[in-house]
């Protein structure tokens, strides 16, 4: 298995091939929501055998959020490959979430790649990818307008609720998710499927079950296989469970169809707080040099 890749992609499929889009407007000043926090430990297997580990720790605080995301392969492809990767991004939560700095840094034992954004109300300021991508003469340009309404792969993985109802509400489902990671822009649609009882170690009760779709908008390498593939792959679905306190979803199950198989990424532990109360104001642009990450 060629562990880069799949390191690069894994908070994208935590995300639900998913992630992010929202509550009430969040105030940005004086009293707000009460803190609240979760950390989802999940199993990560492909075709039925298990291959790594991951990790989603969210901190959400009147309207400000943080997410950390970190994976390792273990087992034999985790001896090979030496493969790992964190993420994190912070911003703040309105109608949909506004990242202000992300930044991932993944590495197996030959080679590794790390990338740094700063973002403004949704919009990309600067980012940073090192090493540079490869110019093949091959990929969609990504254009200024591409890198403008958009949510980084980590801020995906908090989906605000979508009405003023409960946050299982099938409607919470239904949303796209204009994600850029820093070189690739794509569109993650959701749909609702059904809702489900669950029972995990911290967690029981019901969870959205939603389709998810991938659509490729630049940044990729239209002609590829793995892209065609994706593009018409209908087995993907997210399950999404609620944080009441911070009144967004986060997803218990992640399921995708690979060319190897169905990638699984299922909790197996689910750890929640929120219990003071908060003061939340705006987060101001962050600059690249802001974004740089801590790796794990």
């Amino acid at each position: 298995m060629r562990a880069k890749p799949f390191l690069r992609a894994c908070p994208i499929l935590l995300v639900a091939l998913a992630v992010p889009a929202a509550a009430q407007a969040a105030p940005r000043s004086a009293k707000a929501r009460a803190a609240a926090g979760v950390t989802i430990d999940y199993s990560v297997n492909l075709a039925g055998i298990p291959i790594g580990n991951a990790q989603l720790t969210g901190a959400f605080e009147g309207p400000r959020y943080r997410m950390d995301v970190s994976a390792v392969l273990t087992g034999l492809v985790g001896a090979v490959t030496g493969g790992q990767g964190s993420a994190r991004s912070s911003g703040t939560l309105a109608q949909a979430p506004l990242p202000s700095a992300f930044s991932i840094a993944t590495r197996t034992s030959n080679s590794g790649i790390a990338v740094r954004m700063a973002l403004a109300s949704g919009n990309v300021t600067q980012a940073e990818v090192t090493p540079p991508l490869l110019d093949t003469g091959d990929r969609v340009p990504v254009t200024a307008a591409a890198k403008r309404g958009v949510v980084d792969p980590a801020s995906a993985l908090a989906m605000p609720a979508r009405t003023k109802g409960a946050l299982l509400d099938p409607e919470n489902c239904n949303r796209t998710l204009p994600v850029f990671d820093g070189a690739t822009r794509f569109d993650v649609v959701l749909s609702y499927g059904e809702t489900r009882e669950v029972q995990k170690p911290g967690y029981s009760g019901p969870v959205l079950v939603c389709n998810a779709r991938y659509v490729a908008i630049a940044g990729h390498r239209a002609d590829r296989p793995g892209v065609r593939f994706m593009e018409e792959n209908r087995d993907m679905s997210v399950w999404l469970a609620p944080v009441e306190a911070a009144r967004v979803l986060v997803p218990m199950r992640i399921a995708v169809r690979t060319t190897l198989g169905t990638n699984i990424i299922e909790a197996t532990r689910w750890t929640q707080t929120g219990t003071s109360t908060a003061k939340g104001s705006e987060a101001a642009p962050a600059t690249v040099a802001e974004a740089s990450f801590s790796g794990r």
